[in-house]
């Protein structure tokens, strides 16, 4: 079963073979390199995939709880923000690059580092994270269902189960299916999705500013200024404040930080990519987040007259219009935009993860089912149980689980490895292959992600570190490619090309 895998002419001449023989352990059509004709993804293509990232109702959220309880003015909470996608900008090309070369996802490309059995580890962990976020996401997607349902349904004496009424649960139903409908049409549909919903969430949410401020006037601008202008912290708190800030945006990319590859070995080329990423990132985030403030602090001044807290939900605030026709519009637009989001960073990464699991019974079909099934139960517990503990201390917590890993794959390609793999060796069982190490398992990595772990969890979790919460994913990311890099170097240095064991 030889499989010749061209990449394009604009990119380096790199061998793609995968042998003659890979093990089927190892290997099926999902993980194989994609041949060039299969490449057809421009910068329109990865801007989307960023725009949808952006755009779920979790994310926005996220950036408004971000601008309530950060403790610091709101224009440096966006400037944070704002910063926050550039750096994610540089994270993705490091992970991008090696899979437009070579044309392999993520679960591939892991067994470089961590050996071709043990890059089941970290694809499990990242597969289980992904899980997460899809049941979380597909419950942020059905709030605005139900905002839409209840526009039309009386609300009065409803059982609740779980912490969701019946409108809840019909709602959180229907948005799975369409999920995995969505899912079951094959990414070249769910290419086209990407493309539709990225633009439209942006006209939706332009629409629904307009609206607010009409009704605000010349109070908006002012708003903006006294509602975020919070001075709780000073000094040098308020740096660490600002870059918290930053970190926790970073954590909840996280996902798609690490499994961008994924996505990128569908591009033409390195440069396409680059672009897409620049548009996607720092361009998109700065428009989104600045929508986000406007429509949060207008929709304090006109809807909730300055009572309460400002609402972070942006199906709530919907809702508060007033307006069934505008209700109804947003409500769709907001499903399209979080089941963007699943899509992109839940769906199909997890799908890629258990299918490298075992890739004689799962096929990425198979994978995304799984996802979907277990998905749905975590979704479903998400108001009773998840909720409580607050969304910035779950990115915070996922992100910490994932960072070492980013850290151990770009510091085993650019420093270890140089740039250079062997693709055959990533779908052989063969003990002189290059990435067999011992068993199949590169053990030192293992213990490298297992410390890493431990101390970015411990940021988020430990009283005495609270300090660097915000900060978990990037000290995770930094520990677990400098005690990669000390781990490996000899070992790589002082072993022949070609051989494994050791």
């Amino acid at each position: 079963m030889s499989a010749v895998r061209p990449t394009e002419s604009s990119q380096p001449s790199i061998q793609t073979d995968v042998g003659d023989a890979p093990h089927p352990s190892l290997y099926n059509d999902d993980l194989a390199p994609l041949p060039a004709e299969q490449r057809r993804w421009g910068a329109f293509a990865i801007f989307n995939v960023w725009t949808n990232d952006i755009q779920s109702l979790a994310g926005y959220t996220l950036a408004a709880s971000l601008f309530i309880t950060a403790g610091i003015n709101g224009w440096w909470v966006f400037a944070a923000i704002v910063l926050s996608g550039a750096f994610v900008n540089f994270l993705v090309n490091l992970t991008g690059i090696p899979s437009v070369r070579y044309g392999v996802p993520y679960a591939v490309m892991a067994r470089a580092s961590m050996g071709v059995v043990g890059a089941r580890f970290p694809a499990l962990i990242r597969g289980v994270v992904g899980i997460f976020w899809y049941g979380a996401q597909t419950y942020f997607a059905s709030t605005a269902v139900a905002l839409a349902i209840n526009a039309f349904a009386a609300d009065s004496g409803r059982a609740v189960f779980l912490g969701m009424d019946w409108v809840d649960w019909v709602s959180y139903t229907l948005v799975a299916i369409l999920q995995i409908a969505l899912f079951a049409r094959g990414i070249v549909w769910i290419e086209k999705f990407l493309n539709f919903a990225g633009p439209a969430v942006y006209l939706v949410m332009i629409a629904l500013l307009a609206v607010i401020w009409v009704q605000a006037g010349d109070q908006l601008i002012p708003a903006v200024g006294a509602i975020f202008d919070n001075s709780e912290v000073q000094g040098w708190a308020a740096v660490a404040a600002f870059f918290g800030v930053m970190g926790t945006m970073i954590a909840y990319f996280s996902a798609v930080i690490i499994n961008f590859g994924d996505f990128s070995r569908f591009s033409r080329s390195e440069a396409s990519m680059k672009r897409g990423n620049l548009t996607g990132l720092p361009v998109s985030l700065a428009f989104f987040t600045f929508l986000s403030l406007f429509i949060t602090a207008g929709a304090y001044i006109v809807l909730q007259d300055g009572q309460g807290e400002p609402l972070t939900n942006p199906a709530e605030i919907v809702g508060l219009v007033g307006n069934p026709f505008l209700t109804v519009l947003a409500a769709v637009t907001f499903v399209v935009a979080t089941i963007g989001i699943n899509l992109v960073a839940n769906f199909i990464p997890p799908a890629y993860d258990l299918c490298n699991l075992a890739p004689r019974r799962i096929s990425f079909r198979g994978g995304g089912l799984i996802t979907a099934g277990v998905g749905f139960v975590i979704g479903g517990l998400w108001v009773a149980t998840i909720e409580q503990i607050g969304l910035p201390t779950f990115v915070d917590t996922l992100g910490a689980l994932l960072a070492p890993l980013y850290g151990v794959l770009v510091a085993d390609y650019y420093i270890v490895q140089r740039r250079s793999l062997k693709v055959a060796d990533l779908f052989t069982m063969d003990p002189a292959g290059r990435y067999h190490y011992t068993r199949g398992w590169n053990l030192r990595a293992i213990a490298v992600i297992a410390v890493s772990a431990c101390f970015s969890l411990a940021a988020v979790w430990t009283p005495a570190l609270e300090g660097l919460s915000g900060f978990a994913w990037v000290f995770g990311a930094l520990l677990g490619g400098v005690l990669y890099t000390a781990a490996l170097w000899g070992y790589r240095t002082n072993t022949p090309a070609g051989t494994g064991s050791g």
